[in-house]
């Protein structure tokens, strides 16, 4: 048996402006760090023996909060862009609300919401699934096999990705899956990553 958990990182500064975001580098806000701390302090009793975090420092950020944390800033940390968020294209930088009215609402929600229909410019979540799943399959999933217990910080869209293989579910069911920023979603996975449970950890 094996250990994975899910976070996403905390409020970050266009989450707060309500600005799409995908791979522009925004820092958190400080609401976010004040997350990534509460997401620290609810994996205490986890022991995990490497993480892995995007390019991006949101994601970067709040893994690094979370370790302090936990008491654990000596844990291995590989960064690598395939973790990155959905990339927005065009709309990187906009305004939701704005884009909408410029746009139309319609527009803007198949943009957001549909599995295999992108932004100008941009990536599906189709597109994000076909380099973070090749990726966690050759990094994450062997150390997983091994009995390794694994932390990963990443985005909302590229944790769905990652979500969607783990618990086999459908491009309808994962659009319609809400990962909260910075509460931990845990996995616990036989040798051959059969998840056995999978639960958000919720503050009590």
């Amino acid at each position: 048996m094996s250990t994975l958990v899910l976070v996403r990182h905390g409020q970050s500064q266009w989450n707060l402006e309500n600005r799409f975001t995908g791979w522009v580098d925004v820092p958190l806000s400080p609401q976010g760090e004040q997350e990534a701390a509460r997401a620290g302090s609810l994996l205490m009793d986890y022991h995990f023996d490497i993480a892995f975090t995007s390019a991006l420092q949101r994601a970067q950020s709040t893994l690094r909060i979370m370790l302090q944390e936990m008491g654990v800033e000596d844990l291995p940390v590989t960064a690598n862009e395939a973790l990155n968020e959905r990339m927005y294209g065009m709309l990187q930088g906009l305004n939701k609300a704005e884009t909408a009215e410029r746009y139309g609402d319609e527009q803007v929600q198949i943009w957001r919401r549909s599995y295999d229909v992108a932004p100008p410019d941009g990536e599906s979540l189709k597109d994000t699934a076909a380099r973070v799943i090749p990726y966690v399959t050759r990094e994450i999933f062997p150390l997983l096999r091994s009995g390794k217990n694994v932390l990963v910080a990443a985005h909302g869209n590229s944790l769905r990705a990652l979500v969607m293989q783990l618990e086999g579910m459908s491009p309808v069911q994962i659009l319609q899956f809400e990962i909260p920023t910075a509460v931990p979603r845990v996995y616990s996975l036989s040798d051959d990553l059969t998840v056995q449970d999978a639960r958000f950890l919720i503050q009590k």
